[in-house]
């Protein structure tokens, strides 16, 4: 498996509890941030771009739980995310001092949500924002902007996108960006879909892309961060 192991967990959640999956380096010794990982409206924690980037990420030293909450009810989705962070933070074993929120899709609204809280109650274990394929309008319905937590967060932020989503269109997305207080960055992979595949391109291609872009940016950020 390489430089990583995973670990099947289950986070409490109310009177019920979610599967989860921790992506660890296999020497844990040094590590000192995570990562929190949830999908889309359709999935789990088992879709392919969550497990490509949890394990490319533990390979390279950071902590990375996903985890699967069924539901398109983006309150319940964002209290299912919460109780990911509570858990990461109460997290004994694998201690980190400091976690990025990250989601793909709907995941990435649920992310958005409890970083906007955090940033409200100026939490400083959280250290940024990561949202791949953010859909910030629902299709062929571009004026109904989901922008309003996206506004109001001031931690650093990386989107990830393709410039043909059909849920995200590029002017619009550029647009909010510009309003946001928060420090940006979009990466957008060229003509690419929600599902961040383009013509001629299968999610194989992609994936490194997407990684490699991820890491690159935690890693500026928490440089940034140490100074």
């Amino acid at each position: 498996m390489g430089d990583y192991t995973e670990e099947k967990v289950t986070i409490p959640f109310g009177e019920k509890h979610l599967d989860a999956m921790l992506s660890l380096p296999r020497d844990y010794s040094g590590v000192r941030y995570g990562l929190i990982l949830t999908h889309g409206a359709g999935g789990d924690m088992n879709f392919p771009q969550l497990v490509s980037l949890a394990n490319y990420l533990a390979s390279r030293g950071l902590l990375c739980l996903r985890f699967t909450c069924k539901g398109l009810n983006l309150v319940y989705r964002t209290k299912a995310y919460s109780a990911a962070l509570t858990y990461m933070k109460s997290n004994e074993e694998y201690k980190v001092a400091g976690v990025f929120l990250a989601g793909r899709s709907m995941g990435s609204r649920a992310a958005a949500s409890v970083m906007r809280t955090a940033c409200e109650q100026e939490d400083s274990f959280i250290q940024g924002l990561i949202c791949l394929s953010y859909p910030l309008h629902p299709p062929n319905a571009k004026s109904k902007l989901r922008d309003e937590d996206l506004l109001l967060i001031t931690k650093p932020a990386l989107f990830i996108s393709g410039s043909a989503d059909e849920m995200c269109d590029k002017t619009l997305m550029i647009d909010v960006v510009g309003k946001m207080k928060a420090p940006v960055k979009i990466h957008w992979v060229e003509n690419a879909n929600h599902g961040l595949t383009a013509k001629g391109k299968t999610l194989e291609d992609v994936l490194p892309e997407m990684n490699e872009k991820t890491f690159l940016w935690i890693q500026q950020i928490l440089k940034l961060q140490a100074v």
